[in-house]
């Protein structure tokens, strides 16, 4: 069974044991794999588990309107995206090795441009609604300001076009009462940071705290130029060598690779999440927090919610087309593994920037309710047998632009406490 100790506070409040850790810090490698491998060693040697009782975190202000630890606690505020002024991004080529060769055409012919514009309407519509079923949840919303993404503009290693503030899961990350603001991977994605930022300085005055990482330069450097991707068979096989479009030129990392389970976070490396980024969150978060590579069988691994969704304490969605290849380390922990079923959206429904498994990215609204796709019958009974309450939303225009109900949020503030749901 999954075992939670009591140790600091709440109802399961707890250090983070090492079982996961000691095991999966083996896929790091070079430097990466010693420095983590070193702290985890020291980790232990300081019998974490036990002796914290004596050395407590910070505690969050009492009126931080910031805290949240997991993915399932009881949702009180949450940032919703925006469609408005959605635009294609240009075609380079981290965006060539992160969409289906079916769509190139589509980004080599509108690239710069807006999305289909009845289109995006119609998802701005989804969302609207959305974000009223959310209020209605007892939920308080938040939405980033609405700016111009056609605008060009020019560092001094590369030009480009934005292209939208509609999943702020990408590139906001909340552990406990402090933000993180991802570097981004994307180009086009450089200054998507700007919608959000009224919104985060109202935090940071209201007591959060708000942390940038370091912002990559995106020289071409940081690209492998040639990336040889030509068919989803090049893909696995790239991918199973453990090579991506990104390399190790400089930290590189979107939120949304990032999953929280209480002191334990899981990461993936993937296109546009490099292992120097991950070694700078795991850095910045430690020793409070310790973060764990896992990896999946994924021809185009990108943001790990619609492979790998924790949606409550000892209980994950498993992507059955992506298998987890450190599955067994749950299930010894005591966690029940769910295989979602197959999606149910049509194949002729336009998915230019993610794949039919938007379905599992569902968003918990605590333990036992879920935003579920209106659509998605066969996922909501999964769900009901769960004994976990479905609020149906259908946003399927909305799922086009590349996420689903987890990529379009943020949530800022869960009630719950920091706890340890490993031992």
């Amino acid at each position: 069974m999954l075992r939670v100790r009591c140790l600091r506070g709440g109802s399961r409040g707890a250090e983070a044991a090492h079982y996961i850790g000691s095991r999966l810090g083996r896929v790091f490698t070079g430097w990466v794999q010693r420095s983590f491998q070193s702290t985890q060693a020291a980790t232990a040697s300081q019998n974490i588990c036990a002796a914290d009782d004596n050395k407590a975190t910070s505690p969050v202000p009492k009126d931080c309107p910031v805290c949240s630890y997991n993915e399932w606690d009881p949702l009180e505020e949450v940032i919703v995206g925006r469609a408005e002024n959605a635009c294609v991004p240009p075609f380079t080529v981290e965006v060539k090795a992160n969409t289906y060769e079916k769509y190139w055409g589509f980004y080599q012919n509108f690239g710069g441009q807006s999305f289909p514009k009845d289109h995006v309407k119609k998802a701005i519509a989804e969302i609207e609604e959305m974000c009223n079923i959310l209020k209605k949840e007892g939920v308080i919303v938040k939405r980033p300001d609405p700016i111009d993404w056609s605008v060009k503009y020019k560092t001094p290693d590369f030009e480009s076009t934005g292209m939208y503030a509609a999943m702020p899961r990408d590139i906001l990350l909340v552990v406990g009462n402090e933000i993180i603001e991802a570097p981004m991977a994307w180009r086009a994605r450089f200054f998507e940071y700007r919608a959000y930022r009224r919104i985060i300085k109202d935090y940071f005055n209201a007591g959060a705290k708000w942390t940038t990482a370091p912002k990559p330069t995106m020289a071409d450097e940081l690209y492998d130029q040639d990336y040889p991707i030509r068919s989803v068979e090049d893909r696995h096989k790239l991918a199973a060598q453990g090579k991506f479009v990104t390399t190790e030129f400089e930290p590189c990392f979107d939120a949304a690779d990032f999953m929280r389970a209480g002191r334990d976070i899981f990461v993936q490396r993937s296109q546009v999440t490099n292992h120097m980024g991950i070694e700078w969150m795991r850095r910045h978060l430690a020793p409070d927090y310790r973060v764990h590579v896992i990896s999946f069988k994924d021809p185009n691994p990108m943001h790990i919610d619609a492979t790998f969704n924790i949606i409550g304490p000892g209980l994950v969605l498993s992507n059955p087309d992506r298998p987890c290849h450190q599955i067994e380390l749950f299930k010894k922990a005591g966690w029940t593994v769910i295989r979602p079923p197959v999606p149910l959206i049509p194949d002729d429904h336009p998915l230019w920037m993610s794949s039919k498994w938007l379905s599992m990215n569902v968003l918990m609204l605590d333990e036992k309710r879920v935003m579920v796709d209106a659509n998605e019958t066969s996922i909501q009974k999964v769900f009901e047998n769960l004994g976990i309450s479905t609020i149906k939303v259908s946003i399927r225009h909305a799922n086009s632009l590349g996420g689903g109900f987890h990529c379009w949020t943020c949530d800022i503030r869960r009630r719950g406490t920091l706890q340890s749901y490993f031992d």
